[in-house]
């Protein structure tokens, strides 16, 4: 059974600006690519888990999304990192235009997108990581039985939610979370 570092992608990957689907408005997080250097050089194989609501928003298509994610994926493997894939729920229960305006089980705080991966690479949760910025990455991790969960804060940190914040890891920034890569 192989361990992974699941990262949510904004807010953790690159600069939260909103709904980010063009190469020129994506701005790496400092620190991303030496803490998953880290985190490769210790075994842990490397996952985006990203809600994109913004597809049933309409503000963009899958493909404008797959696409800013090869080229994101490209960026990394430049930086001698392997994305291993990049999960995403295209779907909002409730706002949006189009057919993926529903209720699923990937859309975080569900953990179908973790347990797509864990079957599709033989993943040991308990072993694995989910660094993210919300509550609700917080609740999929928990969900899907990772046991180290780290929060960095931002603005959503705040949001009511259902996290124990004492089972959780808070950081004020990501470069602080190498420390918890073992």
């Amino acid at each position: 059974m192989n361990k992974a570092l699941f990262l949510d992608r904004d807010g953790i990957i690159n600069v939260d600006h909103g709904y980010v689907h063009r190469i020129e408005d994506f701005e790496f997080v400092t620190g991303i690519f030496d803490l998953c250097r880290l985190a490769a050089s210790k075994g842990y194989q490397i996952f985006v888990i990203t809600n994109q609501a913004g597809i049933a928003r309409g503000y963009y298509d899958k493909a404008t999304f797959e696409a800013l994610s090869t080229w994101m994926a490209n960026v990394f493997a430049e930086q001698g990192i392997t994305i291993a894939k990049v999960y995403y729920c295209p779907h909002h229960p409730s706002k949006g235009i189009n057919e993926f305006v529903m209720p699923c089980n990937c859309r975080k705080p569900e953990p179908g997108m973790i347990m797509q991966a864990q079957q599709e690479f033989s993943i040991n949760l308990a072993e694995s990581i989910f660094i993210g910025d919300k509550p609700s990455d917080m609740q999929a991790a928990s969900n899907a039985g990772i046991k180290t969960r780290i929060l960095v804060d931002s603005r959503y940190t705040n949001e009511p939610h259902e996290v124990k914040l004492s089972e959780i890891i808070k950081l004020d920034a990501l470069n602080q979370a190498s420390k918890y890569i073992e």
